[in-house]
């Protein structure tokens, strides 16, 4: 009896036992048993603490300072953030050539928090977008190297997968990918196919790995959404909005709305409420914005680039906390954005922030140089 079960089981073990090979070759992650979250829920009570994290674009090390900021990992890069939870609000990709070992880093921690009662959400950015739509202009070149090394121990995994009765024979990542693209030089394109292997819907890493990610979330009285929100947006429905998202990237239907993610006014895209000149930002909008959407006070962006670190416009009800960390970027210090109930929203950043910036914004010092404070 139990010998026929190990026969009937020995499949799937072969090719769990490939994958975690795969993985480990390509991220050097061993990714825990413990499954996260398939798919977060639009609207998540208040924790009793939030944490935010900006744009990471493809820079591992930043994105791990980030995380450490916040007591979110320990020294061996483990989550030990508790009952936190935390949203990250898009870009991981594009800029830097570490984008696939932060995608299994994210994963590993979502698995690692729930088990600890908390919670790792991921939002999509216009990077995760236009990847997905095959569009790599702002691709840097070591981003296809770390793709072209995937796709080989991926299709070395499916070959032995091939050999083992009883396995359904994967189907050939390229299926369907052109050999050669006009304008690409021919010593990148093998990555660049990889790339639109991995990363088109249907592929394995957007099904894997982007498709957990959110498009809008409302975490308490917060959200949380790449580049902005127009009232027509909120209109559209956060919970429809995340399912097409999601359905189109499962191969489910064959495209999102233009108007959701490609163009200048999509949530992805805007840069109306990130102007450098806080007077300049469209409240008007946020307060439509916000009187849509039921319990939220703030909207929580990234997209824009903040050179001056963490800071709030439209009298605190937007937050912009992409500060440009990668070396892709600006090479920003890493800040991220906590809020709790007890000491409210605070900025917790390695560098004390200038004087004239606090003096501007109503911010000040809590608990030493390193923690500095947003008042709501």
């Amino acid at each position: 009896m139990d010998s026929n079960i190990t026969c009937k089981n020995l499949p799937n073990l072969v090719s769990s036992f490939i994958d975690t090979f795969v993985d480990f070759t390509v991220a050097g992650i061993f990714l825990p048993d413990s499954p996260s979250l398939p798919f977060s829920q639009t609207t998540c009570p208040s924790p009793e603490r939030l944490v935010a994290l900006g744009d990471l674009h493809g820079d591992l090390d930043k994105s791990k300072q980030a995380f450490r900021l916040a007591g979110l990992i320990d020294s061996e890069d483990c989550w030990s953030g508790g009952s936190s939870t935390v949203v990250q609000i898009g870009d991981v990709l594009d800029k830097g050539g570490q984008e696939l070992k932060i995608l299994y880093l994210l994963e590993k921690l979502k698995r690692q928090a729930v088990k600890a009662g908390g919670n790792v959400i991921t939002i999509h950015g216009n990077h995760e977008f236009m990847n997905m739509d095959g569009n790599f202009w702002s691709t840097h070149p070591s981003g296809l190297d770390e793709f072209r090394h995937w796709a080989k121990w991926f299709r070395i995994g499916n070959d032995i997968k091939c050999l083992c009765d009883g396995l359904e024979k994967p189907k050939d990542i390229y299926d369907g990918i052109p050999l050669c693209f006009k304008g690409v030089k021919q010593e990148y394109v093998e990555g660049f196919r990889a790339r639109i292997a991995a990363l088109r819907p249907t592929g394995p890493i957007a099904t894997r790995f982007l498709s957990k990610n959110l498009t809008a979330v409302v975490v308490g009285e917060s959200l949380f959404v790449h580049g902005g929100m127009f009232p027509e947006h909120a209109a559209y429905g956060l919970e429809r909005l995340n399912n097409d998202v999601r359905d189109w990237i499962f191969g489910l239907s064959d495209k999102v709305s233009s108007d959701l993610y490609k163009t200048r006014d999509s949530i992805v895209w805007l840069r109306n409420f990130g102007e450098k000149v806080v007077e300049d930002c469209d409240c008007s909008k946020l307060e439509h914005v916000l009187e849509r959407i039921p319990g939220a006070k703030r909207m929580i962006i990234g997209h824009t680039i903040q050179k001056g670190g963490i800071n709030g416009a439209c009298d605190n009800k937007a937050i912009r906390i992409d500060v440009g960390m990668s070396k892709g970027c600006i090479n920003g210090l890493p800040e991220v954005l906590e809020i709790s109930k007890n000491s409210g929203l605070r900025i917790l950043t390695s560098n004390q922030m200038n004087r004239q910036k606090r003096q501007d914004l109503g911010i000040h010092d809590v608990h030493g140089p390193s923690e500095v404070a947003v008042e709501a």
